[in-house]
């Protein structure tokens, strides 16, 4: 039989030190939000220990905001409402007020919207713990030697409690075992603890943590590494936890046979795939769902975002991708940009200062510098000159371009979409062309030149001497 979870993300808070316009949980982390995390971290747990349940976020403030949110990304995560913010204890019970069925579930986890390390396996290690020692809670502890802030860990010879600084004695404010605020425990043991817990406290707040008693039989799971537990109250802590899911990325990248150059000036977002034997330079930025393939090269000062990469293709420095997909062996840039939409096919070359808009280039083609596509298809092994633009808006729509393939476009020449350029097709330099081309065609449209010998004098300017 299956154990059944209920998994309670506390998201209600308001965050004034983080000083953003926008409430907690929504406070951007890498290329997602704080709120992500957990809900992703419990769906790898459920899936990993073969759990089912229920996930829900209990919400406050700008609650509409948070839901809609969640909504649009977890359509399976239901809500509870927190009214006031009167602590962890009052937003379980709201959790519990909010479906009877929760009541049934075998175990509840409750774990922070702003905890964005704690990942699957310190859950599953509590779950490990709760199981082999029937305990009836856990709770997540770590040592810090400065423990400002949190709850203090009081074991005694059975059991546990928890004292809040605000509420501890000068001795108990020299204990380094600290709470993380995540646990994990039996629905009918915090069901029935929770029912006494009160706000007789120096904050007059409910406190989740009373549950957690001397002689009850509760255990604290202390972990290594307190960094997993770093919760985001302040921009610095913001940029603290940023910083160590970019390490973990790159750990786990580089045993996968990534290889960086400087790994401390790589940043690179966790959804990222990147292929084995792929070479990553300083300053390089790789965000959202981006997939980097095999043996790829990616040079210094390269941003892709949302984009894939395929074997052995070279994006070169200071190249920008977005919503892209470049092929096998197609090299891209320096100084170029891949707007959405951008096709690059293999071994198709894409030079500086060049901008492809919604556009596929076929296998070969070469637009080498200082040109815009948009809105095209070119066909394989055709050449763009410098200088080329497709010219694909009337000022309300936008118009497409076709150039078939083993076609030269010369320097300076323009296409006045929509129009078809077919196969073989050859288009002099300074050209504009407005009608379509048959395969095999020879175009020119530059204006005769006239040369007036002796005439350049009366337009050279001189400087006149001082």
């Amino acid at each position: 039989m299956n154990l059944t979870i209920g998994a309670v993300i506390l998201a209600a808070g308001e965050g004034k030190r983080l000083k953003l316009d926008a409430p907690k949980p929504l406070a951007p982390c890498l290329d997602k939000k704080l709120v992500d995390f957990p809900i992703r971290e419990i769906q790898k747990f459920f899936n990993q220990n073969k759990l089912t349940g229920i996930k829900t976020a209990v919400i406050g403030h700008q609650r509409e905001l948070v839901q809609t949110y969640i909504s649009k990304r977890y359509p399976d995560v239901k809500y509870a409402v927190q009214e006031r913010q009167l602590g962890t204890a009052d937003a379980l019970r709201a959790y519990f007020d909010s479906d009877p069925s929760t009541h049934k579930l075998d175990y509840t986890l409750v774990i922070c919207a702003d905890t964005p390390v704690v990942s699957e396996a310190e859950l599953t290690k509590m779950l490990e713990l709760l199981q082999s020692e029937k305990m009836d809670a856990v709770a997540a502890t770590f040592q810090d030697p400065t423990p400002k802030g949190y709850g203090r860990i009081i074991r005694g010879k059975k059991g546990f409690h928890i004292v809040e600084e605000k509420d501890a004695t000068d001795d108990q404010r020299k204990i380094t075992e600290v709470n993380s605020g995540l646990y994990l425990l039996k629905t009918s043991y915090v069901l029935e603890n929770l029912k006494s817990v009160d706000s007789n406290n120096k904050s007059g707040e409910f406190y989740l943590t009373d549950i957690f008693k001397d002689g009850l039989n509760v255990d604290a799971l202390c972990f290594p590494h307190g960094n997993v537990f770093l919760g985001v109250n302040n921009l610095e802590q913001l940029e603290q936890v940023e910083t160590i899911l970019r390490a973990q990325k790159i750990v786990q990248l580089r045993e996968d046979g990534v290889r960086f150059i400087d790994s401390n000036h790589a940043y690179i977002d966790d959804e990222v795939e990147i292929g084995a034997g792929t070479l990553i330079y300083p300053n390089v930025f790789i965000s959202g769902k981006s997939k980097i393939g095999k043996n790829v090269i990616i040079e210094m000062g390269a941003q892709i975002k949302d984009s894939v990469v395929a074997d052995n293709a070279r994006i070169l420095a200071y190249t920008i991708l977005e919503e892209a997909k470049i092929h096998e062996k197609a090299h891209i840039g320096p100084f170029a940009r891949m707007r959405p939409g951008a096709d690059i096919g293999p071994e198709a070359k894409i030079g500086n200062f060049v901008e492809i808009k919604k556009s596929v280039l076929d296998r070969g083609a070469k637009v080498s510098h200082l040109s815009y596509v948009g809105d095209a298809f070119i066909g394989e092994e055709t050449n763009i000159g410098c200088g080329f633009i497709t010219c694909n808006y009337d000022g309300a729509n936008k118009h497409i371009t076709r150039i078939g393939k083993n076609s030269f476009i010369g320097s300076d020449s323009q296409t006045i979409a929509p129009v078809t350029i077919g196969d073989d097709c050859f288009v002099a330099s300074a050209t504009t062309v407005t009608k379509n081309m048959p395969d095999g065609s020879f175009a020119i449209s530059r204006g005769h030149q006239t040369t007036k010998e002796g005439m350049a004098k009366k337009f050279i300017k001189v400087k006149e001497k001082m």
